[in-house]
């Protein structure tokens, strides 16, 4: 199911939630679907329960997920239009923030696109 890969610079926690997350996106984990117990998946992932429960509690924040006591940590039903939302101003911000660098190392549009259309492809 998940992933982990120890040399990327990636916290480990963050590797799971964005593993969780991208599954729940693509459908892949649809709604009420029960997650592996925070000790289970440490145990499967070789990892702390600390690791897994910082995942799950920032799945929970961002609203991917919801724990119910005494039975355990389920998918939510997603609003599309409002996790689109928040991705579009991530990405945009994200984009600012590297125009804003590419301008300072001296790099025009189309260099930023030909970065960008690198990093796409090496991304898949």
């Amino acid at each position: 199911m998940l992933q982990l890969n120890y040399r990327d610079a990636k916290p480990i926690y963050e590797q799971i939630k964005e593993q969780i997350k991208r599954a729940v996106l693509s459908g892949d984990l649809t709604e009420n679907t029960p997650l592996p117990s925070l000790r289970q998946l440490a145990r499967d992932l070789q990892v702390s329960l600390v690791t897994t429960t910082r995942a799950y509690s920032e799945l929970e924040l961002e609203g991917f997920v919801q724990t119910m006591p005494g039975k355990g940590v389920y998918v939510k039903k997603i609003n599309d239009d409002f996790i689109r939302e928040k991705y579009v101003k991530e990405t945009e911000k994200a984009l600012s923030a590297a125009v804003q660098c590419g301008k300072l190392a001296g790099l025009s549009i189309n260099d930023l696109h030909k970065i960008l259309d690198e990093i796409e492809r090496t991304e898949q």
